[in-house]
């Protein structure tokens, strides 16, 4: 049986990854490894909680003993790692817990691998999920693909793209069998309400302003959560060593349009009259390092490995909006807890 420890399992993409794993690939034992900051919620897993392939293991990856005795009672064959610090705006307030996490942590699960791994790099794989931002910001034109050199501009951009530098160090030095993908911003279920999409959709729910940075110009590539997951899945199983692979939708919104979107989508869901909705959409001063536009080109992805989306972003939306409005005790559980001083009145589009 191929063991692999999925770091960040209990988070949005992170339990995405773990059900689809779990599910499809009974052979395999997953561990998800999971610290539980504010954003781990192991209710995202509930319905696979008691498969037969699957653990849970709470610990900090910034702990590097703990690592090390976590690889040396596991013998896991792969890593998938997603843990990481992702809230831009929290970077800018506290920049030294994104390095802890995402540099450190990285560079203490590169460690462990190498040396619990011992040269085996054909038997073996370390999976990097990252993201667009570490490209930086784009004008009105052109595209990321992956030879985009890196031009970070927030603290977090920075940190992730410090951990793929690593991850690369790693491979040219010591052969690790290493592969990185970057990602556009996702959506849909399970997503925690300090992102733009859930934030929106429970705010306008509860008749709550609905905050938009600037003039709400900002550009983003939109890609539902499920075929990230499946992405993730294609290269693990398909990507050569030393690969990178940037996946993203296609799908570019300004954020102004994809919540006025959401008004009009909730305003017949909830049965309010045409604009109803949009009268909740406030202006807020923009945010330090806000990138005006992220599009990534996912021709190599799809010329290599076959993988394209499959669902348009109209469609996507509409099943996150039915998910949030018919899991109201999830959405309630997250918000009535302490995380509420850090998502009310704010957001980040990433």
């Amino acid at each position: 049986m191929k063991k692999i420890i999925i770091t960040g399992g209990a988070g949005f993409i992170g339990s995405h990854v773990v059900r689809r794993f779990v599910t499809s690939y009974p052979q395999y034992e997953i561990v998800n490894l999971d610290n539980l900051t504010y954003a781990g919620n192991l209710e995202n897993l509930r319905d696979i909680e008691n498969e037969p392939n699957y653990r849970f293991v709470k610990g900090d990856i910034v702990d590097a003993e703990f690592i090390d005795g976590l690889f040396d009672s596991e013998m896991p064959d792969a890593v998938i790692h997603l843990a990481a610090e992702s809230h831009v705006d929290r970077s800018i307030s506290n920049p030294l817990e994104f390095v802890m996490t995402n540099i450190i942590g990285t560079v203490n699960l590169l460690n462990a691998a190498k040396k619990y791994w011992k040269g085996n790099y054909d038997q073996t794989r370390f999976y990097h999920v990252s993201t667009d931002e570490v490209y930086g910001s784009l004008g009105e034109e052109g595209m990321f693909t992956e030879e985009t050199a890196y031009d970070p501009h927030s603290p977090y951009s920075a940190s992730k793209a410090s951990s793929d530098h690593f991850v690369r160090a790693y491979q040219d030095t010591y052969g690790l069998n290493a592969v990185i993908s970057n990602c556009s911003n996702n959506y849909g279920s399970y997503h925690f309400p300090e992102k733009l999409i859930p934030l929106a959709i429970n705010n306008i729910k509860q008749n709550k302003p609905v905050p938009v940075y600037g003039k709400g110009e900002n550009i983003r590539d939109w890609l539902w959560v499920e075929d990230h997951a499946r992405a993730i899945d294609v290269i693990f199983h398909n990507a050569k060593a030393g690969q990178t692979y940037n996946i993203g939708g296609h799908n570019e919104w300004k954020n102004i349009d994809l919540i006025n979107l959401l008004c009009t989508i909730l305003d017949k869901k909830l049965g309010r009259d045409a604009g109803e909705s949009a009268k909740l959409i406030t202006y807020v001063t923009d945010r330090a390092g806000h990138d005006l536009r992220y599009a990534i080109d996912a021709t190599k992805l799809k010329n290599e490995l076959g993988w394209v989306p499959s669902i348009t972003f109209e469609e996507g939306l509409e099943k996150t909006v039915d998910w949030y409005l018919d899991n109201h005790e999830w959405l309630e559980n997250v918000t009535s807890g302490n995380y509420k001083q850090y998502y009310e009145g704010q957001y980040t589009d990433r």
